[in-house]
């Protein structure tokens, strides 16, 4: 469905990202992982044809991102950023139909399947109570949602999420991941997920890249990527790793060093 070959890309004279080369085949449910600055927005925004690479190619179905029409790569792609804050003013139920546009022609208004589909968006992420509400005044989380819910209605086959579980409480940071898993086995939903949260994607996701300064350290199911030996050389902490008790996929805890972790005593 997509693959990067040997992709690179800098602001200025710095690279942030090199020989970035992997595929994504069709029902993937990746996570991205790596420390601050090690490129993976950068890479998400390769993915979705934003930016440009510097070396290399990015391939949807074969065709050169760089190449294709923004309406069509949002006809494939969806995209949930961080947060969107809005300068006018749009209630939730415009937000989330603003997912239909690259499926309508110029000047064309929605019909009644765009609007059922926008619904039923709202339903999957809790957010049809919110419908007539102002997006600006609606919480993080909240918004969050509807951003989500937004990407749903566009109707992608490929989704890419930068850290969309940032600002969502615990309930529904389960609730999102479990949608999103849905999602993933029963309607064939290809996955791309950027998160900090490394346990969340050993148990959610299908498989994980790993990156470190801007280069892919490793790529693989949880268990072969996210290990003691990886988090301490990506992450450079001490952490121990062993099984979920409900599902065996990879735990991690953190070992802090007392003797610089916690401050002397006068």
């Amino acid at each position: 469905m997509l693959e990067l070959d040997r992709v690179g890309f800098r602001y200025r004279e710095d690279w942030v990202l090199r020989e970035i080369g992997f595929s994504i085949e069709r029902g993937d449910f990746i996570g991205i992982l790596g420390p601050n600055g090690s490129g993976k927005t950068t890479l998400l925004r390769l993915v979705d044809g934003v930016l440009s690479p510097g070396e290399g190619r990015v391939l949807l179905h074969g065709r050169d991102v760089a190449g294709m029409k923004r309406r069509d790569i949002a006809r494939v792609m969806a995209v949930v950023p961080q947060d969107q804050p809005l300068v006018f003013s749009f209630s939730v139920r415009e937000i989330v139909l603003m997912g239909r546009s690259p499926h309508l022609g110029n000047l064309a208004f929605e019909s009644a399947r765009d609007l059922e589909i926008a619904r039923t968006a709202m339903e999957e992420t809790e957010t049809a109570s919110l419908a007539e509400r102002n997006f600006n005044e609606l919480s993080g989380g909240e918004r969050q949602r509807v951003l989500i819910a937004r990407a749903l209605a566009q109707e992608p086959s490929l989704l890419l999420l930068d850290e969309s579980t940032a600002f969502l409480d615990l309930r529904h940071q389960v609730a999102f991941m479990s949608l999103l898993r849905f999602l993933n086995r029963e309607k064939g939903l290809t996955i791309l997920a950027v998160t900090h949260d490394i346990n969340l994607a050993a148990l959610f996701c299908g498989k994980i890249l790993l990156l470190k300064e801007g280069r892919i350290h490793a790529l693989g199911p949880p268990k072969q990527v996210i290990t003691e030996t990886s988090i301490r050389e990506v992450y450079r902490v001490r952490a121990a790793v062993d099984g979920h008790p409900g599902t065996g996929a990879p735990r991690v805890t953190v070992m802090p060093d007392m003797e610089t972790s916690v401050p002397k005593q006068n």
